[in-house]
């Protein structure tokens, strides 16, 4: 199936009659279909990438790759949040390798080029005697950054329009949560082996938890239970899912609905929140290539919740059970990336239970099918 092929069968999901179908292998594996991904999604949409307590201080950073294009966000020592290319202006060296850190300036190891926080040119080693070189006029380029309740955001499209607007009825929703005054106590940043849809249709829908999670979510949050899903905007979606029994929160006041449903809430193209009584936990599934998915995400809680308690212990214990539940999804999923390459691979029927996906596959098809003028393009 050729990328024309993908497309048109895409263009389906956003019919009236759409029928509840999975994409098409191809669409996991295409080469041509991967590079209109980057230029139509990834180009020009608001990323996950961050939690605000992993950049609060200045020169606090976060590295890494979305759809191929290395990206660093800086905070600045205005307190700015910046977005810039790490791509030395002198030869192409990355001046920071991926990853999470601090640095007072960013030295290319190249040839020892350096770059201030909001990108200018600081230092360049034995290029005086070359006239026609100006450093006032060399930087590093800047992406957009958009913070939204403590989540960082990154557009590789410089002029794109606010991300905060389209995210109001998720706000309204959350108010309960109280996101801004939330704190992560745990972190992690992973790479699964598939395809960024293969785990971002995974995450739309809860039905794979009786198989994949067997023993660690199906008691709670089993894969029959009651599901519903609304499309807020054309960068949002949200999910309910009921629990086999009603949480207790001890530190946030919320509706009887709140305690009796875990809520997620998705950001096209690969963002996500989970609200689950006194915690919120945010997962990004950003791709790096056409079958490898960077997995960045944290745990949130009250201050009050681990008041007195030992902050290490707090991270470790977190991250622990993160790991287990990851490490679920990632052996699950990158299995269903083998079967994608299958002479035999072929689409399936979609269950009730996993309306989440058909939404995700119509977002999907408006970025790769609408033109510019028309981005991102109504519901």
């Amino acid at each position: 199936m050729d990328v024309g092929e993908i497309l048109a069968e895409l263009e389906r999901y956003l019919g009236p009659d759409a029928e509840a179908l999975s994409l098409p292998p191809a669409a996991f594996t295409s080469p041509e279909l991967w590079e209109a991904e980057r230029e139509r999604v990834f180009g020009r949409s608001w990323v996950l990438v961050a939690h605000v307590d992993e950049l609060a201080e200045a020169g606090a950073y976060v590295a890494l790759s979305v759809a191929g294009e290395p990206v660093v966000v800086v905070r600045g020592e205005d307190g700015e949040l910046r977005g810039l290319s790490p791509v030395c202006r002198h030869r192409l060296m990355p001046v920071v390798e991926e990853g999470a850190g601090r640095t007072d300036v960013f030295t290319c190891p190249y040839h020892l080029w350096r770059y201030g926080l909001d990108g200018r040119l600081v230092g360049a080693t034995y290029m005086k005697r070359n006239p026609a070189f100006d450093p006032a006029t060399c930087r590093l380029p800047q992406f957009a950054v958009e913070e939204w309740r403590g989540f960082v955001f990154v557009n590789l499209d410089a002029s794109a329009e606010p991300l905060g607007p389209h995210l109001r009825r998720i706000d309204e929703d959350l108010a309960n949560y109280r996101l801004p005054e939330l704190t992560q106590v745990a972190g992690w940043t992973e790479e699964w082996h598939c395809n960024w849809k293969v785990a971002v249709e995974n995450a739309h829908e809860n039905y794979h938890v009786m198989g994949f999670h067997p023993e660690t979510l199906q008691p709670t949050t089993p894969g029959g239970a009651e599901t519903t899903v609304r499309a807020d905007s054309p960068w949002a979606d949200s999910m309910r899912v009921r629990y086999a029994t009603p949480l207790e929160p001890a530190f946030l006041d919320l509706t009887e609905e709140e305690r009796a449903h875990l809520y997620g809430f998705f950001t096209f193209p690969s963002g996500s929140l989970a609200a689950s009584g006194d915690m919120v936990i945010w997962l990004s599934l950003i791709p790096s290539a056409i079958d490898r998915t960077l997995v960045r995400g944290g745990v949130l809680m009250p201050a009050a919740m681990i008041e007195g308690q030992d902050r290490e212990s707090v991270r470790k214990g977190a991250e622990a059970y993160a790991a287990v539940i990851n490490g679920e999804d990632r052996r699950g999923l990158e299995a269903v990336q083998r079967g994608a390459g299958s002479r035999f691979a072929e689409r399936g029927h979609l269950s009730p239970k996993e309306p989440g996906v058909l939404l995700f596959y119509r977002s999907l098809a408006r970025a790769l099918l609408r033109e510019n003028a028309d981005w991102p393009g109504g519901l």
